[in-house]
């Protein structure tokens, strides 16, 4: 029968060699959130200098929420960047847990993740809660700094090899401009008046919107099947 010393010492060693790793993982995409928001509001505000040239009622423009999410509001489109506050690893299965990078350290197995969310503006600021939104990148970082991107067009074979890319301003910036023209670049299509003919009184008061809103097409987020080992 195990001793009650041996039990401690078999629940120091778990928290020592997982809980410490999660934890350092979570600091680390903490860092990675504020380094995103840095490289955002510049980015921004460059853009607004610009489109403020050209029509200034076209908006461009950074808005803090709280530590864990900010919007960026361009044009017809709001972009959500939500700081995820679970550490995660993957199933064996899941392409990038074959890298040999991973196999070749326990720890590295441990990612913080950081989502990018594309919704209309007026989806948020009518608060229409039906309106349909798209997750067009999700950013996962070890501890290491080491990361992938699995999201939409560019997005999902541009930041797949794990083992050389590292976060750098660089890396991050481009991510940022990446995820803005894969939200910009996705039209409203307007719905066909067969879709839309027929409706009800009580669906119209909740929704309290004019009806015909149309929805973005194009978004796909695929698995990454092109992971470097």
């Amino acid at each position: 029968m195990q001793s009650q010393e041996q039990a401690l010492d078999q629940i120091f060693e778990k928290l020592k060699g997982k809980a410490c790793v999660k934890q350092n993982t979570f600091r680390t995409i903490q860092e990675v959130f504020k380094d995103i928001e840095t490289e955002a509001k510049d980015i921004i505000k460059q853009l607004n200098t610009r489109i403020n040239k050209v029509d200034k009622s076209v908006e461009v423009k950074f808005i803090e929420k709280n530590k864990y999410e900010f919007h960026l509001k361009v044009g017809s489109d709001m972009l959500i960047f939500s700081l995820a506050t679970n550490v995660v690893t993957f199933n064996n299965e899941y392409v990038v847990m074959q890298s040999d990078y991973i196999k070749e350290k326990d720890e590295r197995k441990y990612f913080g993740q950081i989502m990018v969310y594309n919704f209309l503006s007026d989806t948020i600021k009518y608060n229409r809660l039906d309106d349909p939104g798209y997750l067009i990148a999700r950013l996962i970082v070890n501890d290491e700094k080491h990361f992938f991107v699995e999201g939409a067009q560019q997005l999902n074979f541009l930041f797949t090899d794990i083992v050389n890319n590292v976060i750098s301003q660089a890396w991050l910036r481009l991510l940022i401009e990446k995820c803005i023209l894969t939200a910009v670049d996705m039209d409203l299509i307007g719905s066909s008046y067969h879709e839309i003919q027929n409706t009800n009184l009580l669906k119209k008061m909740k929704n309290e919107k004019p009806m015909g809103n149309g929805q973005k097409v194009g978004f796909q987020m695929d698995y990454m099947n092109d992971i470097k080992a």
